[in-house]
């Protein structure tokens, strides 16, 4: 992976420095002290794979930067690491990898490089989309097994337990399914996963881009708006839009 980290603190880049160094996939490691010499820097090392964004950085904040680089690269993956609890909303509307809040434990930065690498991968599985039509139609004539989800990856098929599926996120024409610490990739609407008849009943769509698994909803938060921020059993948040939140209720 090709990381940057921006952040306007030199203490604060120094400790992401020291402990993504460890990471042996780490294979460049980039530093900006705000907006506009990551914006330089991307331009002068191509093929930089993430940003870890602070928030609150003078001139232009992560959050503005991200919302940039969502418009202009949108193959750009944004894993925000701040002090600042009050923007996770915003970030996970901004389609974030992970909202690190400091100061975090190296375990709790391990969880975030590991969703960091599961997005990483389904980008670059959903490239060769054509070479991968026979699995994809194998999925869907082979579904449902009880109690299971036929998922593929790295060019073989496996049964998972939906009950080890925490959520199910949108994803161009695909959908994400979110088994700690794995992500799967499959072609199809969520619309299509939420009504099939193995799934019914197990997960409650919150958000026109994300359902969840009941069982795996460890906290509820109020939001402002009649929003809500779930938080799941594997410390992933989910927000809950105003629109959805009485199916959460129920």
């Amino acid at each position: 992976m090709k990381l940057l980290i921006v952040d306007d603190e030199a203490p604060a880049r120094a400790k992401l420095r020291r402990l993504l160094g460890e990471e042996p996939d780490v294979s460049w490691l980039g530093e900006a002290a705000d907006a506009d010499e990551a914006l330089q820097a991307l331009q002068d090392q191509p093929g930089i794979d993430a940003l870890i964004l602070d928030i609150q950085m003078p001139g232009q904040t992560g959050l503005d930067l991200a919302m940039q680089l969502l418009q202009e690269r949108p193959e750009l993956a944004c894993l925000f690491c701040t002090a600042y609890d009050e923007h996770a909303l915003q970030a996970f509307d901004l389609h974030a990898v992970d909202y690190l809040l400091k100061p975090y434990t190296p375990e709790r930065l391990a969880t975030a490089l590991q969703r960091l690498r599961g997005r990483l991968q389904q980008r670059a599985a959903t490239a060769p989309a054509t070479a991968r039509g026979g699995l994809v139609s194998a999925l869907q004539q082979l579904q449902p097994a009880a109690g299971h989800w036929l998922v593929e990856k790295r060019g073989a098929l496996r049964k998972l337990a939906l009950a080890e599926i925490e959520w199910v996120a949108t994803a161009d024409n695909y959908i994400e399914l979110h088994a700690p610490p794995e992500t799967y990739l499959e072609r199809r609407t969520l619309a299509d996963f939420l009504a099939h008849p193995a799934t019914a009943g197990l997960f409650i769509r919150v958000h026109r881009g994300h359902a969840v698994n009941a069982s795996h909803v460890k906290q509820i938060a109020s939001q402002p708006h009649g929003e809500a921020l779930l938080t799941l059993t594997s410390g992933q948040l989910l927000r809950v839009s105003r629109s959805y939140r009485d199916q959460l209720r129920g």
